[in-house]
């Protein structure tokens, strides 16, 4: 299906949960979380209505987020459930990486095709302090058994900020010398309680860029991603930007995101959002025509340069990212 601005929507982000066993500062406070009733939280069966739904508008393609997708007991049977539905051709996941290491044999085998791992720091002091919990030697292993299980390709999300991990750069490309990862350096995002203190640590890709001179351009192939790719010479891996307010992306923006509890937002930096749930559980109006709606809401771009709108409803770990 096409929104209003001809763009075509084939790419669902699902947040399985709001939960996390980390607590990084720019995704969440420290203290203070909202969490969600159980019982506002969609089930699998629920996810698997909507996602067959929305093939029929044209989704193929899903990735599982969170919070922490796989804090969330028995995820292996939703990716097997959503490898199950007619129309699906890709299923990924994005992660954290703490708990991959003991999970990713199985995720395989449910039919995940790939995962997306966020590291912010190579440092397991700065680690610690970025999720102010995290052993970064779990991640690493995380890594390995990805690779072991042909989950690939691996990718590495890095939020850069300036005077946290910025000083990093140099060293996560050269990741891409002796890893087949492509290593992503993210804009950070002026969403939720981010947008606090976002002008401070704000840091664009075009200065990312400058630190690692003598990078040469992979072939663009459009896919899901809107990283631009490039290659340090010699490299086994690629080194990827994804500047959303810089380089915003928008015009080609394919996809839609639907939320723990059940509300689908068109755009990631967007108050719009649609309630599932009525159609869900109380029979009021077809799930089909819900989702065909939400598509339509979809803004022709974000409002990210502009703070005096940020989202203040959601943080990123509400949101999926």
């Amino acid at each position: 299906m096409k929104d209003s601005h001809n763009r075509q929507i084939d790419y669902m982000r699902i947040s399985v949960t709001d939960r996390c066993n980390l607590r990084c500062f720019y995704c969440m406070p420290e203290e203070g979380i909202c969490k969600m009733d159980h019982r506002d939280v969609l089930r699998y069966e629920e996810i698997m209505e909507i996602v067959c739904q929305g093939t029929k508008l044209g989704i193929s393609k899903i990735r599982l987020t969170g919070g922490e997708p796989l804090v969330r007991p028995d995820i292996q049977d939703l990716i097997k459930g959503i490898r199950g539905i007619k129309g699906i051709t890709d299923i990924s996941l994005t992660t954290n990486g703490i708990l991959l290491s003991q999970m990713a044999g199985g995720l395989k085998e449910a039919g995940l095709d790939r995962v997306n791992i966020s590291l912010d720091s190579l440092s397991a002091v700065r680690y610690r302090h970025i999720t102010r919990a995290g052993d970064i030697d779990r991640v690493f292993q995380g890594i390995s058994a990805c690779m072991e299980n042909n989950l690939k390709p691996v990718k590495i999300n890095v939020v850069i900020m300036k005077g946290i991990n910025d000083d990093e750069v140099e060293e996560f490309a050269k990741l891409t010398k002796i890893l087949p990862v492509g290593v992503r350096f993210i804009e950070l995002m002026p969403v939720g309680h981010a947008s606090q203190w976002f002008n401070d640590r704000f840091i664009s890709t075009d200065e990312v860029m400058k630190r690692l001179p003598g990078l040469m351009p992979e072939d663009k192939v459009r896919g899901s991603g809107p990283a631009v790719n490039y290659k340090i010479p010699g490299a086994i891996g690629t080194v990827g930007f994804i500047g959303a307010l810089s380089h915003n992306f928008c015009e080609s923006c394919n996809r839609i995101r639907l939320t723990a509890d059940g509300k689908i937002k068109p755009c990631l930096h967007s108050d719009i959002e649609v309630d599932l749930m009525p159609a869900l559980r109380q029979g009021k109006g077809e799930l089909i025509d819900v989702l065909g709606r939400a598509i339509g809401l979809k803004p022709r771009k974000h409002r990210m340069d502009d703070l005096s709108v940020a989202d203040g409803k959601r943080d990123m770990y509400q949101i999926g990212g």
